[in-house]
């Protein structure tokens, strides 16, 4: 149900085209909720068919024309509506830890390694986070929008942050495991 409120979200910062919000989903929402280009303009869609947004009109109709769209006030007031709502947190799912798990049972021959691909992932991505922070969120944008988003990209900078040490650590047990640095 999310990915609809991310376009209106992003529509409400900047009217954009299908294109323009694949590429904005790649360099900001797409951090924490990831969409296809297909599954994108599938929602537009949707959203124009509901009355949620509409097709900017083009200054000369030509065919093939890419279409820029605005939300419109019923778009606005289900965003509104949407982020005012309670939500439960998901389980957390992660396919690493499971297979951390079933390490225990039949041992953790060749998981180290990916454990090791694993942290060097979670480096770069807090890398990438820290160099947004540093570029678009100075000590003097202190307006309610910016400090919003600065929360929301804090939670990326935490949550990797998380992630390499606790990714340390786990190399560290398995390192202790027997002393060659293999679980069995």
């Amino acid at each position: 149900m999310s990915l609809p409120h991310a376009i209106l979200t992003a529509l409400m910062e900047k009217p954009s085209s299908g294109l323009e919000l694949t590429r904005r989903f790649d360099r900001s929402i797409g951090y924490f909720w990831s969409a296809t280009h297909q599954q994108i303009y599938r929602e537009l869609g949707r959203l124009e068919s509901e009355g949620h947004i509409r097709a900017l009109p083009s200054e000369r109709p030509a065919r093939g024309q890419k279409r820029s769209y605005e939300v419109l006030p019923a778009g606005r007031a289900e965003l509104a509506r949407w982020t005012a709502a309670s939500q439960d947190p998901k389980p957390y799912r992660d396919a690493l830890l499971l297979r951390l798990r079933a390490a225990a049972v039949v041992g953790g021959t060749g998981i180290e390694a990916d454990l090791r691909r694993h942290l060097d992932l979670h480096r770069a991505q807090l890398a990438e986070y820290r160099a947004i922070e540093e570029r678009d969120f100075p000590p003097d944008r202190v307006t309610p929008q910016d400090r919003i988003r600065h929360l929301v990209l804090r939670a990326g900078i935490d949550l990797e942050t998380f992630w390499t040490e606790w990714l340390d650590h786990a190399l560290t047990e398995f390192a202790d495991l027997d002393g060659t640095g293999t679980a069995g």
